[in-house]
């Protein structure tokens, strides 16, 4: 058969030739939380995925985040949980640092057995986006930001987890060492680990800093000039990142607002658009003087945010990050060199002007995430959407009135999301509904869960 993703068997072929000691593989799909569901096939059944793709059930796509099926997506018995045929993704299949037996990886993206687009797989909504923009001659190129949490095995003495110890030597830190480097030496052998499985899966991890919290780091991607390759960067990033964090004995955590009285981890997205002739066409001829095309782009994006958010902050613990003064963004604002605005454009050279997509956690899915910024950035270049006002100083201080308030709770982001057309648009009538239908009956477990904070509150009070 012919594979619908581009993948071929001489990538298979060669990948063995080059890697003889590897005796299995992880296949991985991305579902709608940016879970990453699939099976460990042997070496030998390699070259047949490659041939024939994989038959997985449909369902797959139409879990929740614990794993459960989601009737209402229309994924499960109404499909009758079928199989349908999941083929690899073209230069995503590496090995995986230090496993033992030696393994590989590659992700995988799903096709009805006819080989059109599977249209709840996450990675097709994103390709549809970047279609569009080839058609008008355009190619979007980005970057995403990685922050997370390395935490300690074991919870404090109430429970609540705790900034990991230093795997040089195991020393303990409480302190925000925001930009520390001495600090970082403690977590050197296994960021040294991180950087070489990143390199063997061609991943251009680059700097580490330590961020804004005791146990909070940021690692940054090199730009890419592919938006889809960008995301599936930050895709098998976090999957190497969670894996040699665990061989080091430590937890890497990708929540949003793991720890209450610190800072939330983000996803900022930086984003560029260039023309066939690979022009940025975001860059001005004047620096400062600033291109319709980045303004319209600016607008599209601070008009659509208040619907998109649930794509930004799709689960319960997201909407502990969004605190004014946090870092994280509270209103749909834009500006330049300035970190108090949920839409930045950086300082730095004219021909890297870009936009930095600052709403989204950790938490969120990549690929839905880059979807609907450039769904938004098509939407305000199309109608020429105005951005408002440059926010300049503290952004926490300014309201959101030129393009509409933010949601102000998981739920009422649900909603919003639920009923808009644009969401609709952004993402495909099949994947905005998995993915809404998937939050929903989230939102609806959190809802009926009986928590500690339950009993603490009015155990003996009520």
């Amino acid at each position: 058969m012919t594979s619908p993703s581009g993948s071929t068997p001489s990538e298979a072929e060669a990948f063995l030739a080059v890697h003889p000691e590897i005796e299995a593989f992880d296949i991985v799909l991305t579902d709608a939380n940016g879970v990453g569901r699939g099976k460990i096939i042997r070496r030998h059944e390699l070259a047949a995925l490659y041939e024939n793709g994989r038959h997985l059930p449909i369902s797959i796509l139409g879990l929740d985040i614990v794993g459960e099926d989601v009737h209402e997506t229309g994924l499960i018995w109404d499909q009758g949980d079928g199989d349908l045929r999941a083929w690899p993704i073209p230069g995503t299949l590496v090995p995986l640092h230090g496993t033992n037996p030696p393994r590989g990886q590659v992700l995988m993206s799903m096709y009805l057995l006819d080989s059109t687009p599977m249209t709840s797989d996450p990675r097709h909504a994103l390709r549809r986006q970047v279609d569009a923009f080839a058609a008008r001659g355009l190619h979007p190129a980005g970057a995403f930001e990685l922050e997370f949490f390395l935490l300690d095995r074991e919870r404090d003495a109430d429970g609540r987890v705790q900034p990991a110890r230093a795997v040089l030597d195991g020393r303990a830190s409480g302190k925000t060492e925001v930009y520390s480097v001495d600090h970082l030496h403690g977590m050197e052998p296994l960021f040294s680990d991180i950087y070489k499985a990143a390199a063997e899966q061609g991943i251009p991890a680059e700097t580490v800093i330590s961020e804004y919290a005791p146990g909070q780091y940021e690692l940054t991607l090199n730009y890419r000039a592919d938006i889809m390759r960008a995301a599936d960067d930050l895709t098998m990033l976090k999957r190497l990142v969670r894996m040699q964090a665990r061989r080091h004995g430590v937890t890497a955590c990708f929540m949003a607002k793991p720890i209450e009285r610190y800072a939330g981890s983000g996803m900022h997205l930086h984003v560029s658009m260039l023309d066939e002739a690979g022009r940025n066409v975001f860059a001005e001829e004047t620096e400062g003087t600033w291109k319709p095309a980045l303004l319209h782009a600016l607008g599209g994006l601070s008009h659509t945010m208040a619907e998109s958010m649930l794509v930004f902050a799709p689960h319960a613990n997201s909407w502990r990050r969004f605190v004014a003064q946090s870092y994280a963004p509270v209103a749909p604002t834009w500006g330049v060199n300035n970190r108090s605005v949920a839409l930045r454009v950086p300082a730095g050279s004219v021909k890297a002007r870009r936009i930095e997509h600052r709403p989204s956690g950790v938490d969120a899915n990549p690929y839905l995430v880059a979807a609907t910024v450039l769904a938004g950035i098509a939407k305000g270049m199309d109608e020429k959407l105005d951005a408002g006002p440059e926010t300049t100083g503290n952004g926490y201080e300014e309201t959101a009135a030129a393009a509409g308030s933010m949601p102000a709770d998981w739920l009422s982001a649900i909603k919003a999301a639920e009923t808009s057309a644009f969401l609709a648009t952004a993402l495909g009538q099949d994947m905005h509904r998995t993915f809404t239908a998937v939050k929903r009956a989230e939102y609806l477990r959190v809802a009926r869960t009986v928590s500690e904070l339950d009993y603490h509150l009015y155990l003996h009070e009520v």
